[in-house]
């Protein structure tokens, strides 16, 4: 209760944490060995003490506080360890401070830091009027808010070391000097210390390494099922094996040290393997582990339901070979009840089957109609009395069909009456037009079986670029020369006559034809015949007048001029038709008469070797349909022109006949060498078209 002390040398403040380390903390003394007291703390312990009665020590406060109140200095009741502190021992101290004429009490906790500066203040309030009263909370309250705050400086503490600590490598020396400039760090340290901040530090990084842990055992896991399935595919390899000669077996694959790596420590996930992220190989240990035991079983019940599941497509198949019901061209909607059972539902799905059925369906029309095929040239007298467009009229089908009805390969395709009655079309077409595009046997054809053994005994020429030699005669490609509108008026009416895909029927063949009508100079590259997308064919050229046949003239001779010198000359070559068109109204027209018009046009194709059609013979003109046939024989001129263009016969030494031991006479390609079958040379040579030596020393027609 003294209000002046005396001690030379001593320290102003000391705790027991700083016994025997007094040096290692900052040095204060009392100024002059003096030191007066301005207030008092009157301290009263409220937990529950070991051999410790509160009554008695509540009488020693009593008498303690009777020798303060004679000093006439300020006293505040602090009631230290609230912590633990008893309620009635709170109760009594309160009562005792309410009778000590109404002494501030301050409730406090040093261990949890609560109202500990609150008790200070509230005296340094009574020894200095002039300060502002301090506001006392009770202890449970200020504890509330100590807590706030403290899991605010802490989610930010945190915050700061998530930002801060990014690999579990990290260590707290080096971390804690970045964090110290840092306000999160600080307050933090401030409100719980430096080793509670530390401990937060070590969670993060054992998070840390947790996390990186789990990634790489998920991509183990990950990688375990395509081990499996390399190392272990058969299932009557481990069907019956135990999990350790299972394993033995893993380990005795040649391809085992692809997939796992056997370390020398376990587990896997306290060594340096789980760092060493560029080695994925599977450690061996893992296999051990709940989840890995889970992927093996998994791997075992897969290979068991995928056998089960080709069992159950093998039977279903067998089902389909056996089963009567299964018919060409029956749908499956009308096959499904008769061959599915409930197994087959148990194990794959409606699509497998359906995959099934329909691949086994191919097989059975084409089977269908490959025996319907064999039928038709069995019955071939049928299609002798056809007229020779080769269109059968609707009693002669019918009485095709009635021959035919009682036989069971023409009942066999009874689901597929369309088809069938197109094979008995196509059958016709053959009849009347024998070729290999048309041969029921399609690649088998011996035409063209034969022109692919001659192609493979024949030295193939060095192949020069020749549009019209082109091996694809399903395109043509047709210039049409004009002058006045003639070359667009007349592409515009064969446009009319082709389909609305630019196709061109012959013959029963489909053609793609495309136009390139001319009407202008055609060494302009605008009007010019051949571009790099477009290498004619033919020509057909138009007049109607002397100065549109002088047109005619002008732009072939300039057009063949352009070509000479060149390598791909094919326009001096190029196949002409030369057409006298009606002039619109008829008639004569400045003195030109039409028999004046056709006498020219005769001696201009003469000239240019080429073919003359007057409008008689061509039924071409303005204001009349153009006659389709006709049109076809001009395009089909141009399309036998183009396929034939250029054929030699040569003998071939060293190829003889089997029978006689002659040289075979075979047909021969004069720009590529490709043999080519006779009945397609036949035309050029009744024609005596003009041609080159035959490469080789050949003949030459």
């Amino acid at each position: 209760a003294a209000t002046k002390l005396a001690s030379a040398e001593k320290l102003m403040y000391f705790c027991t944490d700083q016994l025997g380390l007094e040096q290692d903390f900052e040095q204060k003394q009392m100024p002059d060995g003096k030191l007066p007291v301005d207030g008092f703390l009157l301290c009263v312990d409220v937990s529950r003490g070991m051999n410790r009665n509160f009554d008695e020590q509540l009488k020693f406060v009593s008498n303690l506080y009777n020798q303060l109140a004679k000093t006439k200095k300020p006293v505040v009741v602090v009631l230290t360890k609230c912590d633990e502190g008893v309620e009635r021992y709170i109760r009594d101290a309160h009562a005792f401070a309410l009778g000590k004429k109404n002494l501030q009490v301050v409730e406090t906790s040093a261990r949890s830091n609560v109202n500990v500066d609150l008790a200070f203040s509230t005296l340094v309030q009574l020894v200095d009027k002039s300060r502002g009263k301090a506001k006392i909370i009770p202890y449970f309250e200020a504890l509330k808010q100590q807590s706030q705050q403290i899991a605010a400086a802490k989610d930010k503490y945190e915050w700061l070391v998530s930002r801060i600590v990014k690999s579990h490598h990290e260590l707290w020396p080096n971390v804690s000097r970045k964090m110290q400039p840092a306000p999160e760090y600080q307050d933090y340290v401030y409100l719980e210390g430096t080793q509670k901040a530390k401990k937060l530090f070590l969670q993060h990084v054992q998070r840390l390494k947790q996390e990186h842990i789990e990634r790489r055992r998920k991509v183990y896991l990950a990688l375990l099922p395509q081990a499996l399935d390399a190392l272990v595919p058969d299932l009557d390899e481990i069907d019956h094996l135990s999990r350790a000669k299972a394993e033995k077996l893993l380990e005795a694959k040649p391809d085992f040290l692809k997939w796992f790596v056997v370390l020398e420590e376990t587990p896997w996930d306290a060594t340096s393997h789980v760092d060493n992220v560029d080695n994925e190989r599977i450690p061996f240990d893992l296999l051990e582990t709940p989840a890995a035991e889970q992927l093996y079983e998994a791997h075992l019940e897969k290979l068991r339901n995928e056998r089960k599941r080709a069992e159950m497509r093998r039977a279903f198949r067998e089902n389909l070979e056996t089963s009567p019901f299964v018919t060409p061209g029956k749908p499956w909607e009308e096959a499904r009840s008769f061959i599915m059972n409930e197994d087959f539902y148990l194990w794959l799905e409606e699509s497998v089957y359906m995959d099934i059925y329909g691949k086994h369906q191919k097989q059975l029309i084409d089977k269908a109609k490959e025996d319907f095929q064999e039928l038709l040239l069995e019955y071939s007298e049928l299609f002798y009395e056809l007229e020779l467009d080769a269109k059968p009229s609707k009693e002669k089908m019918g009485v095709i069909q009635e021959v035919l009805g009682e036989e069971q390969r023409f009942k066999a395709l009874q689901k597929l009456q369309a088809e069938r009655d197109a094979l008995i079309l196509k059958h016709i077409h053959f009849v009347y037009h024998p070729t290999k595009e048309t041969c029921p046997s399609c690649a088998a054809c011996v035409d063209a079986r034969v022109e692919q053994l001659l192609g493979s005994r024949f030295i193939r020429h060095h192949h020069r670029n020749n549009p019209l030699a082109d091996s694809n005669i399903d395109r043509i490609n047709l210039v049409i020369l004009g002058k006045d509108g003639l070359a667009r008026e007349l592409a515009n009416e064969i446009r009319a006559l082709c389909t609305n895909d630019d196709k061109y029927v012959i013959e029963g063949k489909m053609y793609e034809l495309a136009l390139r009508p001319i009407e202008g100079n055609v060494r302009l590259p605008v009007n010019a015949f051949q571009t790099p997308t477009f290498q004619p064919h033919g020509c057909l050229c138009l007049y109607n007048s002397k100065e549109s046949l002088s047109y005619v003239v002008e732009s072939i001779e300039k057009s063949r001029e352009s070509t000479v010198g060149r390598r791909d000359g094919h326009l001096a070559q190029l196949p002409l038709t030369l057409i006298l068109v009606n002039k619109r109204g008829g008639g004569d027209a400045g003195g030109e008469t039409l028999q004046s018009l056709i006498q020219q046009g005769q001696q201009i194709a003469s000239k240019l070797q080429c073919v003359f059609l007057d409008p008689a013979s061509a039924g071409i003109g303005y204001g009349r349909n153009i006659n389709e046939k006709q049109i076809g024989q001009v395009l089909k001129g141009l399309l036998d022109a183009k396929r034939n263009l250029n054929l030699v016969v040569g003998s071939t030494p060293g190829l003889k006949d089997a029978s006689d031991g002659a040289d075979l006479r075979v047909v021969m390609c004069l720009m590529c060498g490709d043999p080519v079958s006779a009945d397609e040379v036949l035309l050029p040579i009744l024609q005596a078209q003009p041609c080159r030596p035959a490469p080789g020393g050949g003949a030459a027609v």
